[in-house]
């Protein structure tokens, strides 16, 4: 079955002569009472025009506005203008949408007997002059993976369409990233009780910004906080919780921390929140290191033995990698080597006694990691990077697009079991170390 298509000329219009649309438009001018509550919303509720002309097109913007015009002065009859406002004309003007600036016929009003200085606006008109989307529209196309240069293509060839030139849609970009970070950096988490925090780092053209996703207690993730600087700095590392804390992420309650193998994140954390939280490391990027190390032909083997050891009880599956590193020792110590460092961390959610349906997304930073490909395919179009502030907005604002596609994680169902054993964990350490001071 073919499907029909509006054939569009080189100038953004359907192919309707200008007699036609001043039939259409009088079909609906006589008609209008099924555009009534369209006038009404445009004039007070401000409804989205771009909604609108989607489905009706120009020609109904354009008698929505002659409509507004009947609503003061009355329909058009021959003869001497009566009335307080008289039509007097029209003129060429643009209505703001969401992502561009439409040209228009604007019927233009004045008051009786004033003069030049008597022009009254059209209540719809005036109603689509609101460019308080603009912004937000071109910030969401660009973060659709769209360059500055490329947004006329976006929008559509439409001559009609105006204010689209690459340094205006710079500045409005510029503008709502400023905004987005700032909106980003000052939302408060005092109202969530936040079990786990990821943190990972991201380079943006030689620029590193680091990043925290929580999870709380329901499951649901959110973006906690971004800092520029890299993973292996622990003042940058330390900056970055110490904002947590001022902003309701508190030393208060035990939390489990979902990091590589970063030691200045380690670091970091034991400053700002405490040795005694639980550090989970991360399984996938263990696995990479030690696989680096090794010639092809032994990956796959030492690949299944940590993979099954991290299925085993702490313990055992200790014991079963340390074995596995002492194989190892004598070909290939730095394997070894790899393998072992920081070897307890790895099963730290195994020490904690939690589900397989938990295990699964807490023993890898791919709850991080998933955005961050999404923050990439947001910002992979920028070529030149101008310094980290510039990295900052960017960042922000791709990381605001990402947070909207956030599912709960997986096994949330069974988060109340972390939280028994993290809040069980914290009453004790109290108690120890009221006993000690006591």
């Amino acid at each position: 079955m073919k499907r029909s298509y509006q054939i569009v000329d080189k100038n953004g219009r359907g192919k309707l002569s200008k007699s036609n649309r001043e039939a259409v438009r009088s079909l609906f001018a006589k008609n209008g009472q099924v555009l009534l509550p369209l006038v009404e919303l445009i004039e007070h509720s401000r409804i989205a025009v771009d909604e609108l002309i989607d489905v009706c097109g120009r020609t109904v913007i354009e008698t929505v506005l002659f409509m507004s015009v009947e609503n003061l002065t009355g329909p058009p009859h021959p003869g001497k203008r009566s009335g307080e406002i008289v039509r007097h004309g029209s003129q060429s003007g643009t209505v703001a949408l969401s992502n561009r600036r439409l040209r228009v016929n604007k019927p233009r009003l004045r008051k009786k007997g004033v003069g030049k200085g008597g022009e009254v606006e059209v209540p719809a008109y005036e109603a689509m002059q609101d460019d308080a989307a603009l912004s937000e529209r071109m910030l969401s196309i660009l973060m659709k993976g769209v360059s500055t240069r490329n947004y006329e293509g976006v929008i559509g060839e439409m001559a009609d369409s105006v204010g689209v030139s690459k340094s205006n849609v710079s500045r409005k970009f510029i503008e709502a990233g400023k905004t987005e970070l700032k909106r980003l950096l000052a939302r408060s988490f005092d109202d969530l009780d936040i079990l786990i925090v990821y943190i990972d780092g991201q380079e943006f053209g030689g620029h590193h910004v680091i990043s925290a996703v929580g999870v709380d207690e329901h499951g649901t993730k959110h973006v906690l906080g971004l800092y520029a600087g890299a993973t292996e700095n622990t003042e940058v590392v330390k900056s970055l919780l110490e904002d947590l804390v001022d902003r309701g992420v508190a030393p208060g309650r035990k939390r489990l921390f979902v990091i590589d193998g970063s030691k200045a994140l380690r670091k970091g954390i034991n400053l700002v929140y405490g040795s005694q939280n639980p550090v989970q490391r991360c399984r996938s990027h263990k696995v990479r290191n030690v696989m680096g190390h090794l010639p092809d032909d032994r990956k796959d083997q030492v690949k299944s033995v940590m993979k099954a050891a991290y299925r085993l009880d702490a313990d055992e599956g200790m014991k079963k990698l340390k074995q596995q590193a002492k194989w190892l020792e004598a070909e290939y110590p730095s394997a070894a080597a790899s393998l072992l460092e920081g070897l307890e961390e790895t099963f730290t959610i195994n020490r904690l006694g939690l589900p397989p349906t938990l295990r699964r997304c807490l023993a890898t930073t791919n709850i991080i990691e998933s955005p961050h490909s999404g923050v990439r395919m947001r910002t992979r179009r920028v070529s030149r990077w101008r310094g980290q502030e510039m990295v900052l907005y960017w960042a922000a604002s791709a990381w605001s697009e990402t947070e909207k596609s956030f599912r709960r994680i997986q096994g949330y169902k069974d988060l109340w079991v972390l939280k028994s054993v993290l809040d069980e964990d914290f009453t004790k350490n109290k108690l120890v170390q009221e006993r000690r001071v006591g």
